[in-house]
């Protein structure tokens, strides 16, 4: 895993005196680029992964716990592939393309069988395991360590942010 080397986030009160929606964008070494959105107001349920690569995209649906795969190859227009890539084609073109709403026979779309399970008790049977087997964990204590450490440094410049724009009042620690 590529270190962090920048961290932007918003986190904003819209119905409440906590942060209601926050937006982060994480900065790796390799150049990958993480955003991530979250609310709490919201009028959708959303509980998706997005990866976007040259010539793929993956979309991990955590609350119908799905995958789809799309590929590109050569005969793939240059616009449609650019459009792909960028991320502005929307979940409901996205939806009719993988419906076979689409006529380009260069896209291939993948479902992949997920094995279903709720994800805190995956958890917590996988660190069981790996007590039991004394076998490494999925998750090893450095990953977490390094993950809360990360949730910490959002926290922080969420709450640099609502400083430098007026809104520390309404910035709660338990956001």
């Amino acid at each position: 895993a590529s270190p962090v080397s920048e961290v932007r986030a918003v986190g904003l009160p819209i119905l409440s005196p906590k942060v209601d929606i926050a937006n982060v964008r994480v900065e790796f070494e390799s150049g990958c680029v993480a955003n991530f959105t979250a609310s709490r107001v919201s009028t959708e349920r959303v509980r998706k992964l997005r990866f976007f690569e040259p010539g793929q995209y993956v979309s991990v649906d955590y609350a119908r716990q799905d995958l789809l795969v799309i590929r590109l190859d050569d005969a793939v227009p240059a616009a449609l592939a650019a459009a792909l890539h960028a991320g502005n084609i929307g979940p409901a073109a996205l939806a009719k393309l993988a419906a076979g709403g689409h006529p380009n026979p260069g896209l291939s779309f993948v479902k992949p069988e997920v094995t279903p399970g709720e994800p805190l008790r995956l958890e917590i049977q996988s660190f069981l395991d790996a007590v039991r087997t004394r076998n490494q964990p999925r998750v090893t204590a450095r990953q977490g360590r390094n993950a809360l450490a990360l949730a910490l440094e959002i926290h922080a410049t969420m709450k640099a942010h609502a400083q430098r724009a007026g809104l520390e009042n309404f910035f709660s620690p338990g956001a």
